[in-house]
C-alpha cells in the first residue's frame, strides 16, 4: 500500500500558518508528499523544503488572484498537487495548512487504510473535526463550525477539489462515497497572533469577495477582536506533539467566560434537536457515507 500526502500553501510565515507541523503531523503515514507552494512574499518555499526533504516534492505554482468568487483559487492549487500524485499511490491523504492530526489517530487512520483498500465501493475517509478559535485553550461549538470533511481520498478516479477545496467531488458533480472513521483533524485557521490574524482577514477576502465588499465588511485594525463569537468551549484534551514547541512559543492570553452563548432561537433548536438524536439540521454534507 503505498499513501502520498498532499497540500498547498503560499505566504506561510506571513500569515504564520502552521504548514510544518500539518505535514509532520501526517507524514508517518505518507511514503512521499506532494505540495502545491504558491509564489509567496516570504520565505515559504524555503520553509518547506526543509520539513522533509527525503519526502517532500515541491510543485512550484502561481495563483490566479483574479478569481475572487467562492475561493475557487484554493481548489485549483488542490488540484495542481493532487495531479502531481503518482500512479502507484492507492491513498492520497490531503491536509490543509492550518489543520493538523494527532498522533494518537496515527493507527486508526492506518488500520481503515488497510481495511478499505481493496473496497473499490470506497472512494475516501471521512474525518470529524475540532475547530479551535482564539487561543490554543477554547474550541467552537456552535454548529455552524462544520464537523467532517473527507481528508483521505482515492487519487486517479476523477476525484478532485471542490469549490473552496473544503472538500471533493468526483466525475460529473458527484458526491464521494466514504467511510466515517474514529479520527480528528485539528484546525488552527481561527488560532493566531491577532495581529497576524488580522492581516489574514484583510486579505483573504479577496479569494471570495470583491473590494467593495470588502470595504464594507472588514475591519480596519491593528488586531482581530476575538471576543465577537457566538459560543466556546473549553478544550480540555491535548494538542498533537508537532504543535507543542509551537504552543509553547505563540499561545497568547486569551480569556472568555464560557457560559455566555450568543444563540439565536433557530440555533437553540438546532442544539437541542442534535443533543438528543445526534442529527444536526441543515448540515452541509459533501459526501454520502457508504
Amino acid at each position: 500500500m503505498k499513501v502520498t500526502g498532499f497540500s498547498f500553501v503560499r505566504n506561510a510565515l506571513l500569515y504564520d500558518y502552521p504548514i510544518k507541523e500539518a505535514v509532520l503531523s501526517i507524514l508517518p503515514l505518507c511514503d512521499d508528499f506532494v505540495i502545491a507552494v504558491g509564489k509567496s512574499e516570504d520565505a515559504t518555499e524555503e520553509y518547506v523544503r526543509q520539513i522533509a526533504p527525503e519526502k517532500i516534492r515541491i510543485i512550484p505554482t502561481i495563483w490566479d488572484d483574479t478569481l475572487r468568487e467562492g475561493g475557487k483559487v484554493l481548489a485549483l492549487e488542490t488540484n495542481k498537487a493532487l495531479q502531481s500524485i503518482s500512479q502507484d499511490t492507492d491513498w492520497a491523504f490531503y491536509i490543509q495548512a492550518d489543520e493538523v492530526l494527532h498522533e494518537k489517530y496515527l493507527p486508526t487512520v492506518k488500520e481503515a487504510m488497510y481495511k478499505y483498500l481493496h473496497n473499490k465501493k470506497v472512494d475516501g475517509l471521512l474525518f470529524n473535526y475540532l475547530h479551535f478559535y482564539g487561543s490554543y485553550d477554547y474550541v467552537g461549538d456552535a454548529t455552524r463550525w462544520y464537523r467532517r470533511e473527507i481528508r483521505v481520498i482515492r487519487p486517479h478516479r476523477g476525484i478532485y477539489s471542490y469549490r473552496d477545496a473544503q472538500g471533493f467531488r468526483k466525475g460529473n458533480n458527484q458526491k464521494l462515497c466514504v467511510k466515517l472513521i474514529d479520527a480528528y483533524i485539528y484546525h488552527y485557521g481561527w488560532v493566531k497572533e491577532p495581529r497576524a490574524m488580522q492581516r489574514k482577514q484583510e486579505s483573504f477576502y479577496k479569494l471570495w469577495h470583491s473590494d467593495e465588499w470588502g470595504e464594507k465588511n472588514i475591519v480596519k485594525a491593528e488586531t482581530f477582536d476575538y471576543s465577537q463569537i457566538d459560543s466556546l468551549d473549553k478544550f480540555t484534551g491535548t494538542h498533537p506533539s508537532v504543535m507543542q514547541e509551537r504552543i509553547r512559543q505563540k499561545n497568547w492570553k486569551f480569556e472568555h467566560d464560557i457560559s455566555i452563548k450568543r444563540y439565536s432561537l433557530k440555533e437553540k433548536l438546532k442544539r437541542t434537536i442534535e443533543k438528543l438524536t445526534g442529527y444536526r439540521i441543515g448540515e452541509y454534507k459533501n459526501y454520502k457515507i457508504c
